[in-house]
């Protein structure tokens, strides 16, 4: 689904369910978004300037609207080890 960049840039979705660093550049930093909208969730992706220097904010190259596909949400079970104590 397509949502307006300013939608976007503001959050005015009704719920995020998550926002993690994926990754980043020299200047920037990389985020991947879930959030949900209307009863149903959407990714998105975005970068912001990685430092006070650089003047970049959501979405600031992107077009007038972004695509944003939809996702579900499904469970994992994780073991994880820790020692005793």
């Amino acid at each position: 689904m397509k949502f307006k960049k300013d939608f976007l840039k503001w959050q005015q979705w009704d719920k995020t369910i998550s926002n993690d660093i994926e990754g980043h550049s020299r200047w920037s930093i990389h985020y991947e978004a879930v959030f949900q909208h209307e009863g149903k969730f959407y990714r998105t992706t975005y970068s912001v300037g990685a430092t006070e220097s650089q003047d970049e904010q959501p979405y600031e190259y992107e077009e007038g609207e972004i695509e944003c596909p939809e996702v579900f949400p499904y469970e994992v079970t994780v073991t994880r080890y820790e020692e005793r104590k």
